[in-house]
């Protein structure tokens, strides 16, 4: 298969920096959005280039300009743990509607999107429900987009090593950030999951199978 471009949005994040570092290593060319100039030489060390932009700040010429010429991109950023009601509208919902538009403005049509089980637009309340309110309001965004979108639901994240193996069929339960990684990879060589929105925790399918059977569905 030859090369592909992708750029990642969150390219510093626990996921990102992994699935960045898989396309790297397999000599794709991998560009990492990151707001962070000190996290520069952590995205090199993996052989992924470092982009300084700011999605929540930057104007939509600055983060078109970070993607200009990937064939693919990827939304793998988040306000994070913590973070305020008002951080996780403005990055985790608008910070994915961005990408979309930076996206459209490059003529780039392949959209991965890192959502969550539990993504519901119509969620009241803070907290948790701030957090899926605004990853339900992304994944909407990125439905309507018309570009060649896929909706990536894990279940809980942790950092046991990945096993290669997934369950598709329900977000209860836990999934190894590694396998996330990996499943966003096999997505990418993947164009006929697009217009797919699936769950995924750990489970007893080998990765390649459980993307050939999310394409068939």
């Amino acid at each position: 298969m030859a090369p592909i471009d992708v750029a990642i949005a969150g390219g510093h994040g626990q996921i990102g920096l992994r699935l960045g570092k898989l396309l790297a290593a397999r000599g794709d060319r991998v560009r990492g959005l990151i707001r962070n100039p000190d996290q520069a030489d952590d995205l090199r060390a993996v052989g992924v280039e470092p982009v300084v932009v700011d999605l929540e700040k930057s104007d939509p010429q600055a983060i078109a300009a970070a993607v200009a010429t990937a064939d693919a991109v990827v939304f793998a950023a988040g306000a994070g743990p913590g973070s305020g009601e008002a951080r996780k509208a403005t990055m985790d919902r608008d910070g994915a509607i961005k990408l979309i538009d930076a996206a459209k403005a490059n003529g780039i049509e392949r959209y991965l999107i890192v959502s969550s089980r539990g993504a519901d637009a119509t969620a009241h309340g803070d907290g948790f429900s701030a957090y899926v309110r605004a990853k339900g309001e992304a994944d909407e965004a990125v439905r309507a987009s018309g570009l060649q979108w896929t909706i990536v639901r894990p279940g809980a994240l942790v950092d046991t090593v990945g096993t290669g193996r997934v369950d598709t069929s329900t977000g209860d339960g836990e999934i190894p950030r590694d396998d996330v990684a990996a499943m966003l990879v096999a997505l990418l060589d993947a164009p006929a999951t697009a217009g797919r929105t699936f769950l995924l925790v750990g489970g007893e399918t080998p990765i390649d199978q459980a993307v050939a059977g999310i394409a068939a569905s």
